[in-house]
């Protein structure tokens, strides 16, 4: 095999610099992937495609921290209500420790 040409597994730069910045985006990094617009306009890449692949990650972003708030809510209003009746059960060290799906304890 040659080292002569690029493979078929090669990835045009404009899509890494393309990807780089819809990451870098989505996971709040603090750079925000800024660094790649100099090089998304050099390859050609316009500023709508630009603006669309971010609109794309602060929708993943956002969606992504919206569903972790509902799932933590869930939780802590699960852990919030009061017992029915007090059960004089001891409480596991972790208060994650789940039962496996059988109902045995992991703890």
């Amino acid at each position: 095999m040659s080292n002569a040409g690029p493979n078929n597994t090669e990835l045009h730069p404009s899509i890494i610099a393309l990807v780089s910045l819809a990451a870098n985006v989505a996971a709040n990094h603090p750079g925000q992937g800024l660094c790649q617009l100099d090089r998304l306009r050099q390859y050609g890449v316009t500023a709508e495609q630009i603006d669309l692949v971010v609109e794309i990650a602060r929708h993943i972003r956002d969606e992504a921290g919206s569903k972790l708030d509902a799932g933590f809510d869930a939780a802590l209003a699960e852990r919030s209500r009061p017992a029915a009746r007090p059960l004089n059960i001891p409480v596991a060290a972790s208060a994650c420790c789940t039962p496996t799906p059988s109902g045995k304890s992991c703890c």
